[in-house]
């Protein structure tokens, strides 16, 4: 389908881009070439390079300042990982990322309601403001919604949490938004769960933050396969 292929274009370009940085082909502080000049590369369309950009900034590997392009803040972990991460393709392989996020975040989001803190609740409300914000297409919605799993890891106060889930990048979570824009229901959706997520932290209830994302999860792995 069209969404599948438009899906898949992105995940090459978005692996293209960290073996990259990875190689040391495009240095920490170094300019990307253009979208334009990306499209060209790699025979695709200037939104497939946004999205695989979008992925990128989201990991943390890239930042994008308006009449500047994007420019390498980090290379990404040398690996078996983060090179397989970027072979991603099939719907099979979404699936099995799904279930190992399930294996990590369960226990990140017992850890937070256990550890956060003033400013760590902060980030994890101001994710959540973001995504019941979004307007835009797909890829804001991803960036949106990968933001608050990030800022969940972080309220572990544990970074290697942090670490894995940057390595895992917000590619881990595109799949359902795959298409121009995001779907209003399937937002709300994830809204929903997030916010159920939060006030477990928010109340300090460890089994309660790791039922519900797991619940999130386990909803997350229905609607991949829907």
């Amino acid at each position: 389908m069209a969404d599948d292929h438009g899906a898949s274009l992105a995940d090459r370009v978005e692996g293209e881009l960290r073996r990259g940085i990875g190689s040391g082909e495009w240095q920490p502080g170094a300019l990307l070439p253009s979208e334009g000049e990306l499209a060209v590369r790699f025979d695709v369309s200037r939104t497939v390079v946004r999205e695989a950009i979008s992925r990128l900034r989201a990991a943390g590997l890239v930042e994008t300042r308006r009449g500047r392009g994007s420019s390498v803040l980090a290379r990404p972990a040398a690996q078996d990982l983060t090179h397989a991460l970027g072979t991603v393709r099939t719907p099979q392989d979404r699936v099995h990322l799904l279930e190992l996020r399930r294996g990590i975040e369960v226990e990140a989001a017992a850890l937070a309601a256990g550890r956060r803190t003033p400013a760590a609740l902060a980030a994890v409300d101001a994710a959540l403001r973001r995504t019941a914000a979004v307007l835009g297409g797909a890829s804001d919605a991803v960036e949106a919604d990968f933001a608050f799993h990030r800022a969940v890891a972080a309220a572990t106060g544990n970074r290697f949490y942090l670490d894995l889930l940057g390595t895992l990048g917000a590619g881990a979570i595109t799949r359902p938004y795959a298409g121009p824009e995001p779907d209003p229901g399937h937002l709300d959706q994830v809204l929903g769960e997030h916010r159920r997520i939060r006030d477990a932290i928010a109340s300090g209830d460890a089994l309660g933050a790791a039922a519900a994302m797991r619940t999130h999860l386990d909803a997350s792995l229905a609607r991949l396969k829907s």
